[in-house]
């Protein structure tokens, strides 16, 4: 799903812990047609995701916003995949509310981060929700060259801020959602676990090579 402000002409592409919960959460500050405040998502996140779904990148659904300004938000590939643990399994707990992860007998619903990434492949077959936070960015934003007007790195919310505020004539807050409470670094995973993401990145690294330089390489 295109996430559309069609009152200011502009088009997003959000990409899963890519900021998109602030982004998204900006969006609606401007869109008249938002169902949501931005007081009421800095309550709920949630809200700000059953109003403006992320979903896959399709080119033919995107030619339709040719003319909009149109953009996306990219963050570190490793950076983005170490958050998915930190947020999604260490923080919400969201393998323990999962059935089928609780059936399989070969992972546990409570893996340390090693385990996690060792088996990423197995959860993200087991979990909806971690499948869909892993996913490469290109199924987001689509394949190189990327079809859009402006394409912000994480590290750069405050370009975006300027720009968002450029275009509809007034100051936007782009805020900062999600942080992780506890997040989690390279060093802190075992060599083994280090060589598994390494090669688990390497299209991310790939597709993003304008943006970011491969750790692993």
């Amino acid at each position: 799903m295109v996430i559309a402000v069609s009152a200011h002409k502009i088009a997003y592409m959000a990409v899963p812990k890519a900021a998109c919960t602030s982004v998204k959460a900006a969006l609606a500050s401007i869109d008249p047609g938002a169902p949501v405040t931005l007081e009421q998502v800095a309550q709920d996140h949630d809200l700000i995701h059953k109003a403006y779904h992320t979903r896959r990148f399709r080119p033919h659904r995107w030619r339709k916003y040719s003319d909009w300004w149109r953009f996306t938000v990219v963050r570190d590939p490793l950076k983005r995949l170490l958050a998915v643990y930190s947020d999604r399994v260490d923080g919400r707990k969201d393998l323990l509310k999962s059935p089928r992860i609780r059936r399989q007998s070969d992972v546990t619903d409570d893996p340390d981060p090693d385990f996690f990434f060792q088996n990423i492949e197995t959860y993200m077959q087991l979990s909806s929700v971690i499948k869909h936070h892993a996913l490469p960015t290109r199924l987001f934003v689509g394949v190189q060259p990327l079809d859009f007007d402006a394409v912000y790195t994480v590290a750069r919310i405050p370009d975006l801020q300027k720009d968002l505020s450029a275009r509809v004539g007034h100051p936007v807050t782009v805020p900062r959602f999600n942080s992780s409470k506890r997040p989690l670094r390279l060093d802190d995973l075992t060599p083994r676990t280090q060589a598994v993401i390494g090669t688990f990145l390497q299209p991310e690294y790939e597709h993003l090579a304008a943006y970011y330089d491969n750790p692993f390489t």
